[in-house]
């Protein structure tokens, strides 16, 4: 019978150190990937006053309805010692799809648009 030699061992050890550390990563990559978005989100907002695209009303809705997605993030985050559950996450996520469309919409609906 063989015994595993040290080196095995640590190969061992280390991966299942590297399993318990990609375990753990998905939900503080969720909550990287929901920042992200709700930051991708407000630049394209700016982009749109910045051009002319949204109206200060079309301006002032879009913003809200983002800083409220924000405000869950972050009460999610706060009860959860800075992790999303999955749920949280797709919830959240679900937000900002919903969210980006409507950005696009007040973007390209022809309200006080250049060259229109």
């Amino acid at each position: 019978m063989l015994m595993p030699s040290i080196v095995s061992k640590s190969i061992l050890t280390l991966a299942g150190a590297a399993a318990l550390a990609v375990a753990a990563f998905p939900s503080v990559a969720s909550a990287g990937e929901v920042n992200n978005r709700v930051h991708d989100q407000q630049q394209r907002i700016d982009q749109g006053v910045r051009s002319g695209q949204l109206t200060p009303g079309e301006y002032n809705r879009d913003e809200a309805r983002l800083n409220r997605i924000d405000a869950q993030r972050e009460r999610d985050l706060h009860r959860n010692d800075g992790r999303l559950t999955a749920q949280e996450q797709r919830n959240l996520n679900r937000r900002l799809n919903t969210n980006s469309r409507d950005i696009y919409y007040t973007k390209h609906n022809r309200r006080d648009q250049p060259g229109v």
